[in-house]
């Protein structure tokens, strides 16, 4: 009995694939993927944004690192 319950639900695992493949493909030509102008901005923005929270967060340690040390000694 257990033998013949699994083949028949092997036997509906090929149709639900494939029309999760068909339903995966409908989408995918939904998506917008980015022009090469735009990965360019958008990569320029991370990396501007990056150094500036880099620097600001390297003033405060180096300020708050002074005070506690001016505290302590």
């Amino acid at each position: 009995m257990a033998l013949q319950e699994q083949l028949q639900k092997l036997r509906e695992v090929g149709p639900r694939g494939v029309n999760f493949l068909t339903e995966v493909w409908a989408e995918m030509r939904k998506v917008h993927f980015p022009s090469r102008k735009e990965t360019y901005a958008a990569t320029l923005v991370v990396l501007v944004v990056t150094v500036f929270i880099a620097i600001f967060l390297g003033v405060v340690d180096f300020a708050v690192s002074h005070m506690v040390q001016a505290i302590l000694s």
